[in-house]
């Protein structure tokens, strides 16, 4: 790969990866929920998962599911409504996970892996990354870079929102915030849905 495509890879990268969608909204408020550390096993999830994605994409799946409009479909569904119940979840958490940590737990690595596999904004990332960028002559290489440089750009880009939500803490602390701020971020990861009916 010439050095021309890595920077346009790597570009293509970050940009998509830093912009918001389901992850960076779901990482804003584990940041403010359940603070950074706590959240690292759900930006590695997050960047492990896509990486496998793209590969999966790039080795024809993205193919078997343009001959099966079915599957596309039935991944749609299972997208959606996995997102709109976080986002319920989102919406109805009232307290910082220190007041109750019993109950608020943190996205594991495992989980946040697979909602890659329901998570529309991964699907159309991978899907143009793949398109664009895959070199005909020597697909599986090719393929294999494109997901390794996902993984390296993907994880400090996403670190910066669950770092934001960090940040929020001290703001949030006060239940009147925190209550607007989940609920607000919890209507902004349900209307991550649009782009998958529209």
């Amino acid at each position: 790969m010439s050095l021309e495509t890595l920077i346009a890879v790597a570009t293509f990268a970050f940009v998509a990866s830093a912009t918001p969608g389901p992850n960076n909204m779901m990482l804003l408020a584990s940041g403010v929920n359940f603070g950074f550390r706590r959240t690292i096993p759900h930006m590695v999830g997050i960047a492990f998962g896509f990486g496998v994605l793209v590969i999966c994409i790039g080795m024809g799946l993205g193919a078997l599911l343009q001959q099966f409009p079915i599957l596309e479909l039935a991944l749609k569904v299972a997208g959606g409504g996995y997102l709109l119940y976080l986002a319920f979840r989102i919406a109805l958490s009232r307290s910082l996970s220190t007041a109750s940590p019993e109950k608020a737990r943190p996205m594991t690595l495992i989980g946040a892996a697979l909602f890659q596999w329901v998570n529309p904004k991964a699907w159309m990332m991978a899907v143009s990354a793949i398109a664009i960028y895959a070199d005909k002559e020597d697909p599986f290489v090719s393929v294999l870079f494109i997901a390794l440089v996902f993984v390296i750009i993907n994880f400090p880009s996403v670190s910066l929102w669950a770092g934001f939500g960090t940040a929020l803490q001290g703001f949030l602390a006060h239940p009147q915030r925190l209550k607007w701020f989940n609920i607000g971020t919890g209507i902004l990861l349900a209307l991550c849905i649009v782009p998958m009916v529209a």
